[in-house]
C-alpha cells in the first residue's frame, strides 16, 4: 500500500512514509480546554483518526503526539469569570474531551502533552530564539518573535506577506486578520493571571509557542507530518514553522495535513445562528455516536462538509444496513466451500476500498465498494448460494472497513448512557429528546425477554398478545424484523 496525501506545504499529493523508514512521527494540534468540543472540532480529530487507522491498517508504526492547551487567553478569561484558578477550571473540560474521543471511537494518541507541563521547554526555545536574534523583549517583560528574521514566513499558507512592518506586534493568541505582525512568545504577567517564574521573566506562554516546543521535544527537530484544522494554517502553523526553523534550520514537518471547515445547513456554525452543536447536544437529541462519526468522516477531509440532520439520518440508516448485514451473515447456516463469483466480489470490494483510501483518504469513494458488496451478498443469502469460505472472505473485507470507519461494531449504548448521566448532573434533562428517554426505558435484556414472550405467543397462535408486544416495543423505539433465520431487533 502507498498512501498519497495532499501536502499543504508542497501543494500536491505526496507519498506519506516515515523519514526513518520505521516509525511515522506525527503531531496533531489538540483542543483548547476552555469548553466542550463542538462538531467542527471533532471533524478534524476524526479525520486525523481515519489517517491514523489507515496507516495502522497498512502495518505502519506511528508515534502520534497531541497537545492539550490548558493555558491561553480564553481559558484565563473563562476561569476568571468562574472565579477559579485555571488549574481547577481546565481538568473538567479536558476529561470531557477525552470522554468524547472515546464516544466517537477516536483512538488516543501515543502522547498527550499538556502545555502547563512543558513550560521549561518553552522557555528554552525562547532563549534559543533570542540567541538567534529572532526574539526580543519588550518593556513590560513580554517576548515577541521578530517576523523579519524569518524571510520564508507565509510559505505554508501561501499568503502574500510582503507588507510586513518590522516591529508591529500582536498580543492576542488568536487573530483572523491576514496581516503579519511580530507575535507574542511569552506574555508578561497581568493582575490575577496564572504565571510562572522563569529565566526569561515572570509570565506565561503565548499559544503558538507550546506546539513548537512540545512537537520537537517528543518528535525531534524535524518530523514526518503535522496535522490540524484549516483554521490553524494561518497564523498558528505559520508561527510554529517560524519559531522552530529559526533555531533548527530544518523543516519542522515534511508533510502538512489540513482538514477543511464544517458548515451546518450551509452556514458557518455559531451560537448566534442557533446551529452550534457539541457532541453531547447531538447525543441528547437521540442520535448515536456511530452515526455522528460516519456523518463527519463521509466527506473527504479536503472537501467542505455541510452538516445536516438529513445527513445524520442517512448515516444512521447506512450503519443499520451494515450491522443488519453483518449480523445476518454471522448467523446464517452455511455449508463448506467457496463460490467464485462471491470471492471475486469480495476481492473487488477490497481493492476498491483500499485504492480509494490510498488516494488522499477518499472516504466517500471508499464506502461505495463496501455497500456494493453488501447488496451482492445479501442477494446471494436470499438465494442460498453463500458458502462458509465466502462468509469468511466477506467478513475479512468488513473487518478492513471497520478498522478505519469503526461503525459496524456497536458501541453506541455507553456514549448515550453517559450523555444522559451528564445531562442529569448538569440539570439539562429538559434538553433530552423525549423519544430518547422512552427508548432508554428498556434494557437489552428486557427487549430480549419480550421478544421471547412474543415468540411463545406466536407458537401458541396467540396473535393478539404477539401484536401487543410488537406495538409496545415499537412505541419504545424498538424495531423487530421476522426473518428466515429468526427475529432481529434494533433501536431506532
Amino acid at each position: 500500500m502507498t498512501l498519497r496525501l495532499f501536502n499543504t506545504l508542497s501543494g500536491q499529493l505526496d507519498e506519506l512514509a516515515p523519514m526513518d523508514g520505521a516509525e511515522l512521527r506525527m503531531y496533531a494540534c489538540g483542543p483548547t480546554v476552555y469548553d466542550y468540543g463542538h462538531i467542527g472540532n471533532f471533524r478534524t480529530f476524526l479525520q486525523v483518526d481515519v489517517l491514523r487507522r489507515f496507516l495502522h491498517l497498512q502495518g505502519m508504526r506511528i508515534r502520534h503526539v497531541m497537545n492539550i492547551t490548558d493555558v491561553d487567553d480564553k481559558i484565563i478569561r473563562n476561569a476568571a469569570a468562574a472565579g477559579v484558578p485555571i488549574g481547577e477550571y481546565t481538568p473538567k473540560f479536558e476529561q470531557a474531551f477525552l470522554d468524547d474521543l472515546d464516544s466517537l471511537q477516536i483512538e488516543r494518541p501515543e502522547v498527550l502533552a499538556r502545555a502547563t507541563g512543558h513550560i521549561p521547554r518553552m522557555v528554552e526555545l525562547v532563549e534559543r530564539l533570542a540567541e538567534a536574534d529572532a526574539a526580543y523583549k519588550t518593556e513590560d517583560g513580554s517576548w515577541y518573535f521578530r517576523l523579519a528574521a524569518f524571510p520564508e514566513y507565509g510559505k505554508l499558507s501561501k499568503k502574500d506577506l510582503d507588507g510586513i512592518t518590522d516591529g508591529a506586534r500582536v498580543d492576542v493568541d488568536e487573530y483572523e486578520k491576514d496581516s503579519a505582525r511580530d507575535f507574542a512568545l511569552w506574555k508578561a504577567t497581568k493582575p490575577g493571571e496564572t504565571c510562572w517564574e522563569t529565566a526569561i521573566g515572570t509570565g506565561r506562554p503565548g499559544w503558538h509557542l507550546e506546539c513548537s516546543a512540545m512537537a520537537m521535544d517528543y518528535l525531534g527537530e524535524s518530523f514526518d507530518l503535522h496535522a490540524g484544522g484549516e483554521d490553524l494554517m494561518f497564523p498558528h502553523h505559520e508561527n510554529e514553522i517560524a519559531q522552530s526553523e529559526s533555531v533548527t534550520h530544518k523543516p519542522l514537518a515534511r508533510h502538512w495535513f489540513h482538514v477543511r471547515f464544517l458548515l451546518v445547513d450551509g452556514k458557518k456554525m455559531s451560537k448566534s445562528e442557533g446551529n452550534f452543536f457539541t457532541l453531547r447536544d447531538l447525543l441528547l437529541k437521540g442520535y448515536n455516536a456511530s452515526a455522528i462519526r460516519l456523518a463527519l468522516i463521509s466527506v473527504p477531509y479536503r472537501h467542505q462538509l455541510n452538516f445536516t440532520f438529513e445527513g445524520l439520518t442517512e448515516a444512521t440508516n447506512a450503519i443499520d444496513r451494515l450491522r443488519t448485514f453483518a449480523g445476518r451473515l454471522t448467523k446464517a447456516t452455511l455449508v463448506e466451500g467457496t463460490t467464485p463469483v462471491l470471492q471475486a466480489a469480495a476481492d473487488k470490494a477490497e481493492a476498491g476500498y483500499i485504492a480509494a483510501l490510498e488516494n488522499d483518504l477518499n472516504t466517500a469513494e471508499a464506502k461505495a465498494p463496501i455497500f456494493d458488496l453488501v447488496r451482492t451478498v445479501n442477494s446471494a443469502l436470499d438465494a442460498g448460494t453463500v458458502l462458509v469460505g465466502d462468509r469468511e472472505r466477506v467478513q475479512a473485507v468488513l473487518g478492513q472497513f471497520d478498522a478505519v470507519f469503526a461503525v459496524i461494531a456497536d458501541h453506541d449504548a455507553a456514549p448515550t448512557k453517559a450523555a444522559l448521566a451528564w445531562a442529569g448532573e448538569q440539570g439539562l434533562l429538559d434538553k433530552v429528546a423525549p423519544a430518547l428517554l422512552t427508548r432508554q426505558g428498556l434494557t437489552d435484556e428486557e427487549v430480549n425477554a419480550l421478544i421471547a414472550e412474543r415468540n411463545t405467543a406466536r407458537k401458541q397462535r396467540n396473535f393478539k398478545r404477539s401484536d401487543e408486544i410488537r406495538d409496545e416495543l415499537a412505541a419504545k423505539g424498538i424495531v423487530i424484523e421476522d426473518a428466515k433465520d429468526g427475529v432481529r431487533w434494533k433501536r431506532k
